[in-house]
């Protein structure tokens, strides 16, 4: 891809701090200038083009956490972007300047802590764009420009706008979610709660040819949006006797309460399989936990991803996966608390985007 005289210009100089989105506490987000840090030898620097909100984002600015991770020092938001390499890592890995990309925003964590090694995502220690979770906290990426590592930068090819690879990221937390499922051709498929993740769900599980797909939510907007990325029933989340009747094979729990898993074991089809994507708040739960094992539910747990991010990539290149409905908002950096009211309102909205672009900027 051949630069242009713009990007040229930057390549040879770029600014030394940005506008970027900092929460400092509960109900306080502001833009401020913030440093843009030096990259190290296996690092590069990102132009960010597109950022999507994401429900921990929402989180750290409505309560000043995201469950347990509690903030302790003022934090820059954001880990669903898209965005050009506008200086390549100085050793040569990666890709080049010029190169439209999504970032995997996991860094797993060091030591000889036990997890399985082709599961990363469930190391100690993982830290990860715009996280409170460990202190010092890991800055995010809701800025104009980000040094990243290079390891997470994932080329884009050309039939992927920037614009619609914002949505990579958490197209791959619900990539993830099926593949704990197991393989789901030709099973009926039940998703509680159609927020982003649960329609991203959907999504992925009409291309992996799942037979039927029911979805559910309290809200006609987000079952709308379900049925337009391949749902073929939509059910409301209070009309519990009609979710019992589903006896799905395959059921993914995205709503993150408990109301959400009570409707998950009770729609699942006895020896059926519900994988929990949703995280539910700390401590205990007022689930119905003696339907799962009398009717011998495999229950499972999705945490974040893995290499999912390729497949995902390469499922939008090659138009099997449709998921473009899901993006229902953008708004300009700068009016970044607007975006936030929008994405806090599951009754309106769906994916909100943040546009860190100049006036003209191709998407």
């Amino acid at each position: 891809m051949a630069l242009n005289a713009d990007l040229t210009a930057e390549l040879e100089e770029l600014p030394a701090t940005g506008p970027a989105l900092v929460a400092h506490g509960a109900g306080d987000l502001r833009i401020e200038e913030v440093p843009l840090p030096q990259p190290a030898a296996h690092e590069a620097v990102v132009e960010v083009r597109y950022g999507g909100i994401c429900g921990s984002d929402l989180h750290y600015w409505l309560h000043g956490a995201a469950g347990e991770s509690i903030l302790k020092a003022p934090l820059v938001l954001g880990h669903e972007i898209s965005g050009t390499v506008v200086r390549a890592a100085a050793d040569g890995s990666g890709p080049q300047a010029g190169t439209a990309i999504a970032v995997h925003p996991a860094t797993p964590g060091p030591g000889a802590a036990k997890y399985p090694a082709d599961r990363p995502n469930l190391s100690p220690g993982c830290t990860y764009l715009g996280s409170a979770a460990r202190y010092p906290h890991t800055d995010g990426a809701f800025s104009r420009y980000v040094t990243l590592p290079a390891r997470m930068l994932r080329p884009l090819p050309d039939s992927i706008d920037l614009r619609t690879a914002a949505l990579i990221e958490p197209t791959s937390v619900a990539w993830h979610a099926v593949s704990r499922a197991g393989d789901v051709r030709g099973k009926t498929a039940l998703v509680i709660g159609s927020g982003p993740i649960g329609a991203l769900t959907v999504a992925v599980l009409k291309r992996a040819g799942a037979a039927r797909i029911t979805a559910v939510d309290l809200h006609p907007k987000p079952l709308e949006i379900a049925t337009a990325v391949g749902a073929d029933e939509v059910i409301n989340a209070a009309d519990t006797p009609a979710i019992a009747a589903v006896e799905a094979d395959v059921v993914i729990e995205s709503s993150g309460n408990h109301h959400g898993l009570a409707s998950a074991i009770n729609g699942a089809v006895r020896g059926g399989t519900v994988v929990m994507v949703g995280l539910l708040p700390t401590g205990m739960q007022p689930v119905p936990i003696s339907l799962a094992i009398t009717r011998e539910l495999d229950l499972k747990g999705s945490f974040r991803f893995n290499d999912e991010i390729d497949q995902v990539i390469a499922a939008l290149a090659d138009g099997s996966l449709h998921i473009e409905p899901v993006i229902t908002h953008e708004y300009p950096l700068s009016d970044a608390l607007h975006a936030f009211e929008t994405a806090k309102d599951s009754t309106t909205s769906s994916k909100v985007l943040l546009s860190f672009g100049k006036p003209g900027d191709a998407q």
